[in-house]
């Protein structure tokens, strides 16, 4: 049965990745990128799992900790055109 969920698991990660390739705008990549990130979380917690490893579930955990971050990282970018932006420095209200 976790065969099963893994099998089904990798079919959406490769949906995911054509979605991220053929996206027709900036945020629908990145959209696609945060799910790709997701499911390999799940993925990981799966296959760790399978093999009796708990130490998978760490590192997806921290996975899932980077995935924000970039996330927020990449959609800062993409409003402001840097990551460094200050709108007390430019005298706009946040």
């Amino acid at each position: 049965m976790l065969a099963a969920g893994m099998i089904a698991a990798m079919v959406a990660l490769a949906l995911m990745l054509v979605r991220a390739l053929k996206g027709p705008t900036v945020f629908d990549r990145l959209v696609a990128a945060n799910a790709i990130g997701n499911a390999a979380i799940v993925i990981l917690a799966l296959l760790g799992f399978l093999t009796g490893r708990p130490a998978f579930l760490d590192i997806g955990i921290t996975y899932a900790l980077l995935n924000i971050v970039g996330v927020f990282a990449a959609l800062k970018f993409f409003r402001y055109g840097a990551l460094g932006y200050d709108a007390e420095e430019e005298g706009e209200t946040p």
